[in-house]
């Protein structure tokens, strides 16, 4: 195997790629449009109500509200409207120690090829180390960011976010989990964890689920997450 192939064997991103002139080959040209048009629709496209009704999960809205908003105002997405905020009151345990949100963010495609895996192997992660969660929701056209507000409304000691991330050129189908000990308003991403590119090409769901149980309990051990967090 010569160079060339062993840098191509490595890694998905496109290198090495072959060109007539100055232009790419129509084969590569072809592949490019096709992987764009998949992160376009990953991040145009929705969960569906089949999938959510599946994992028995209730669906709330932040103010973004539709998505070419969400795309132009970040700052919508990080804030639940006031009907959400009763609904959560209403059917949401409060104060569990772990409360998951599960959000399509930027890639619905992400949640439906990852969360039938992930989600149940976070749970057992969970229920070994005898560590209990309130009730799981889905949050539509959610930032990271809102997870503050969802802190102050039920309380939780940690809150994890499986939230889709923005598509590429590789993959359109990434998933990340962002962890944090008591959220709250003023909290900053130096306040929070997490665990990125999950996907069956890069971090397998299943082992990311295991892993995030694991840093959960030393997060709740240590009573910190972020900058403060001791590895």
């Amino acid at each position: 195997m010569n160079l060339l192939n062993k840098l191509q064997s490595s890694t998905p991103a496109r290198i090495g790629v072959s060109r007539c002139g100055t232009r790419p080959l129509t084969g590569e040209m072809l592949k490019l449009r096709l992987d764009h048009a998949s992160a376009v629709d990953s991040v145009y496209g929705e969960v569906s109500g089949e999938t959510l009704d599946e994992m028995g999960w209730f669906s709330v809205d932040t103010c973004a509200e539709h998505k070419d908003m969400y795309l132009k105002r970040p700052d919508l997405g990080r804030r639940l409207r006031p009907e959400s905020e009763k609904e959560l009151l209403a059917r949401c345990r409060r104060s569990p120690q772990v409360q998951i949100v599960v959000s399509d963010g930027l890639s619905a495609n992400s949640i439906e090829a990852n969360i039938r895996d992930i989600y149940p192997a976070l749970l057992d992660s969970l229920r070994l180390r005898n560590i209990e969660w309130g009730t799981t929701f889905f949050l539509r056209g959610g930032r990271v960011g809102c997870m503050d507000h969802i802190g102050e409304l039920l309380e939780p000691e940690c809150l994890v976010m499986l939230i889709g991330e923005r598509p590429g050129l590789v993959t359109d189908q990434s998933l990340s989990a962002y962890m944090c000990y008591k959220p709250m308003k003023g909290k900053t991403d130096s306040d929070r964890m997490v665990v990125s590119n999950i996907h069956k090409g890069g971090t397998p769901p299943m082992e990311a689920g295991a892993h995030i149980g694991a840093m959960i309990q030393s997060m709740l051990r240590q009573r910190s997450s972020g900058i403060h967090f001791v590895m």
